[in-house]
């Protein structure tokens, strides 16, 4: 090669100053990178990126970097792979978490006022116990009528409270509502001798149907002391639970509600106020002998709890049940 063509392909290669001079002032001074902003993503891949100066990103080596000052409260520590360290866990019980049981009462009120009672170990063996006999023997009611007393008469519209014992034991005669059988069923004779004492004190005529929704409708809380009852077997979920539970229910009543009417036939409702879980200063309590064979001849006939319990609710300008079913 010549001599003049060495000179020329030198001048060629070499950049002009004006280019150079380009070059520099498109390039990003150190103090720009200090401050550049990186995207740092949490554990949940769909959060938005949290843009954090580069400078308090960790360098390639085994530690965090180090602070000269501690961190806010409010402050995610970074992690040393560059990840956001996850929020702690909600204590609050997700849906998943719920018991079976809980999930089957509806009612908002009724979920406000028992919910501790849910989170009891009383009531976490009564359910252990449930999925057992669930598993082994036929149960009644049917899960989603355990809670109907409740879930069809809210807690903010009960006026008169009927406590049953435990729910029937023959097939198809269980309904989650106290002495109620659905239609279709033959009336039971406690029902019967309810109806009996309805047309001496109200003159009510006996409808031909157990169904007693209608008091529900209207006010009439019809729980049993327990909810629920194996196949044939009378009393057969007693003292597993179930009494401390609707002890909390009829206590919730009488603290947040005034001038209620509660029902008490029978020894075993009218346990219910020797606990005092019924503040007979706030509430009106009547009771009788129960209803059925056994008994009614022994204080529950002339009772006159129907005709009573409308006065009563007169009295506190609550309007009357109407006692008739159709």
């Amino acid at each position: 090669m010549s001599k003049q063509a060495t000179l020329q392909s030198f001048f060629a290669a070499k950049p002009s100053p004006k280019r150079v001079a380009s070059e520099a002032a498109q390039a990003p001074s150190p103090k720009r990178l200090a401050t550049q902003p990186v995207a740092v993503l949490g554990k949940d891949s769909t959060d938005a990126p949290q843009s954090v100066p580069e400078a308090s990103v960790p360098s390639t080596s085994s530690t965090l970097t180090n602070t000269t000052s501690a961190p806010s409260a409010a402050a995610k520590p970074v992690l040393q792979s560059g990840a956001v360290a996850p929020a702690a866990a909600s204590t609050q019980p997700s849906a998943q978490q719920q018991s079976v049981l809980q999930a089957l009462l509806t009612d908002e009120g009724w979920k406000s006022a028992l919910k501790n009672e849910f989170r009891k170990p009383y009531f976490q063996r009564l359910e252990t116990f449930l999925k057992a006999e669930w598993k082994q023997h036929q149960v009644y009611p049917v899960r989603d009528h355990i809670f109907r007393a409740m879930n069809t008469c809210p807690l903010d519209n009960v006026k008169v409270v009927i406590l049953g014992q435990d729910p029937y034991h023959n097939v198809g005669q269980a309904m989650g509502l106290s002495f109620s059988v659905p239609r279709g069923q033959p009336v039971p004779s406690s029902l019967k001798n309810i109806y009996t004492e309805l047309r001496t004190d109200c003159q009510c005529t006996p409808p031909t149907h157990g169904d007693l929704q209608q008091w529900a409708d209207q006010g009439v809380l019809l729980l049993n002391t327990s909810l629920t009852v194996r196949a044939h077997q009378a009393n057969s979920h007693a003292k597993k639970g179930w009494e401390d539970f609707t002890d909390a229910a009829i206590k919730a009543l009488s603290t947040n509600r005034k001038g209620l009417v509660f029902l008490l036939w029978g020894r075993n409702a009218q346990q219910k106020a020797a606990k005092g879980v019924i503040d007979k200063g706030r509430h009106h309590v009547l009771m009788s002998a129960h209803p059925s064979g056994l008994s009614a001849n022994k204080g529950f006939f002339g009772c006159k709890h129907f005709s009573q319990a409308n006065t009563f609710l007169q009295k506190e300008g609550l309007q009357p049940i109407n006692w008739q079913l159709a």
